[in-house]
């Protein structure tokens, strides 16, 4: 039986009225085509369904990712029954995950079930946002004591856009009790925590991916 990933993406299109932002390309397109690569069923949701936009500043023009892209024209809204059937669930990240993936209440299900059944939430940059009000059913945040990584706050601060968000990543998953492990700036990092697979920026998308192959097909 071929393995099954749910990809769960922003809808959230704007930080400022004149500040796009969205789903970050490379953060989806390329762990889609590695679990597509890898043989498994991949289904694609987001927050509000239907059209999901691209963060303009990640766009590019790569032949290789029209496919993933072309799975962003019209996806199906998140749901309860998205818990079922699943091997595991992954969070590609952008700037809208900052806004519309922590207090969903659908996703804070879907990920609550998850880690109830011990299957694998990976989620990589901006996608440990949707980490950082999950709690197992007994109230403890699903992120605690286990080592955990995301888009820094010094990377944040480099792209001058810690005073746009919400919250800082890095810092929210401190407080809700996470090892947070980070290297340089934009540099490559990823890591695994039992059940827990997350990557640091853009560039850890591959990684990220990767690892959470690996533990699939353990």
């Amino acid at each position: 039986m071929a393995k099954k990933v749910l990809m769960i993406v922003t809808n959230h299109t704007t930080i400022t009225e004149d500040h796009k932002t969205g789903l970050w390309l490379e953060e989806f397109a390329v762990p889609y085509l590695l679990f597509k690569d890898k043989g498994y069923d991949v289904k694609v949701t987001s927050i509000s369904g239907g059209e999901v936009a691209l963060d303009p500043n990640s766009i590019e023009d790569k032949p290789e990712w029209k496919e993933a892209e072309k799975k962003l024209e019209n996806t199906l809204k998140l749901s309860l029954d998205d818990v079922k059937g699943f091997d595991a669930v992954f969070l590609p990240g952008g700037h809208g995950t900052m806004f519309d993936f922590p207090n969903n209440e659908t996703l804070l299900s879907v990920l609550q079930q998850f880690a109830e059944e011990d299957k694998i939430i990976g989620s990589v940059c901006h996608g440990p946002a949707g980490l950082v009000n999950v709690t197992y059913k007994d109230g403890t945040p699903l992120v605690k004591g286990k080592k955990v990584s995301a888009f820094t706050d010094e990377e944040e601060k480099e792209m001058q856009m810690d005073k746009m968000m919400p919250f800082l990543l890095e810092t929210e998953l401190r407080k809700k009790g996470a090892d947070f492990v980070k290297v340089e700036n934009w540099a490559v990092h990823s890591i695994r925590d039992g059940i827990l697979v997350t990557g640091q920026n853009p560039q850890s998308s591959e990684s990220t991916a990767l690892k959470v192959v690996e533990a699939l097909e353990v």
